[in-house]
């Protein structure tokens, strides 16, 4: 294992067991699914860097099989992202997710090609079911409700609820976000 991989790993572990509301070993994190589907991730962007598509493939299809979760190639992933409930996530295109940004399960990120993909902010939280589509930005903080469908941009600190997704600031009131 390289050390840029050992690097990245350890910082996500880090990251990963502080995201926790009560203190929590990095031993701990480290047989979380979470933190195992996040290091096929790793693996998988250290074999595309290396140029192995085989490995980068087979990868892929075990965090599918195993984890019911689907990234794509061109993806990429900040340091500590979170599957929570990494059970039917999917990520596609060249979808940007930052640092620390949680996902609950049964997510979808992204759109047909030609429509573009989003870019999520650190520290924002994905609910349970909600969909962020299109060429879209996720503020920094931002929460994405549960079954919320994302269409337009949401603002840093925002809440996300409904289909179309509505977003709530503290400061500005409603706007619409999906």
């Amino acid at each position: 294992m390289n050390r840029r991989l050992l690097v990245q790993l350890l910082d996500d572990a880090r990251e990963l067991a502080r995201s926790y509301p009560h203190p929590v070993s990095k031993r701990r994190v480290l047989r979380t699914d979470g933190f195992q589907l996040l290091l096929l991730q790793r693996l998988r962007e250290a074999a595309r860097r290396h140029h192995v598509p085989l490995v980068n493939h087979a990868l892929r299809r075990i965090a599918t099989a195993v984890y019911g979760t689907e990234i794509g190639n061109d993806v990429t992933l900040g340091v500590g992202v979170n599957f929570i409930h990494p059970m039917a996530v999917v990520i596609g295109g060249d979808a940007q997710v930052g640092a620390r940004v949680r996902f609950m399960g049964c997510n979808t990120v992204g759109t047909a090609r030609e429509n573009g993909y989003p870019i999520i902010e650190d520290d924002v939280m994905v609910g349970a079911g909600a969909r962020i589509l299109g060429p879209i930005r996720v503020g920094r903080g931002a929460v994405i409700g549960a079954n919320a469908v994302v269409l337009h941009d949401v603002p840093a600190g925002a809440v996300v609820t409904g289909v179309p997704g509505v977003a709530r600031t503290p400061d500005v009131g409603e706007r619409q976000a999906g």
